[in-house]
């Protein structure tokens, strides 16, 4: 059975920075692209970035392009959000997901695990 388990997240300032983690178990990581996703309250889930099962292709939403760098190492079978320059807009339930295709996706519905979720706000 495949898990996925989040590390990071908490509460920051205007302009800091905060890396998320996420270890996947059970499951030929190497193999599965990885997303992460935020959901902010009263808002839907949404796309932040993904890699592919290689790391050789990422993609990010236009709102954290440049800011955020997603990251894999497949000897550890983890995937990082690396987040910089944080807005309050930041500020969601971050989300790691895993799909068992190679190629990364931006809809919540093609990803297959997900991790617990992982809070991260952002003050003013």
């Amino acid at each position: 059975q495949v898990q996925l388990v989040q590390f990071g997240g908490g509460l920051v300032q205007t302009g800091d920075s905060l890396r998320l983690s996420c270890a996947v178990s059970g499951g030929p990581f190497s193999s599965y692209a990885m997303g992460w996703f935020r959901q902010a309250p009263g808002k839907e889930r949404e796309f932040v970035s993904s890699i592919s099962a290689s790391g050789s292709s990422t993609y990010y939403a236009d709102s954290v392009e440049g800011r955020f760098t997603i990251s894999r190492d497949n000897a550890r079978n983890t995937v990082w959000l690396q987040m910089n320059s944080l807005k309050p807009e930041d500020t969601a339930v971050y989300y790691c997901a895993s799909r068992r295709l190679r190629l990364g996706a931006r809809k919540d519905f093609e990803y297959d695990y997900w991790g617990q979720g992982t809070q991260v706000t952002v003050s003013s």
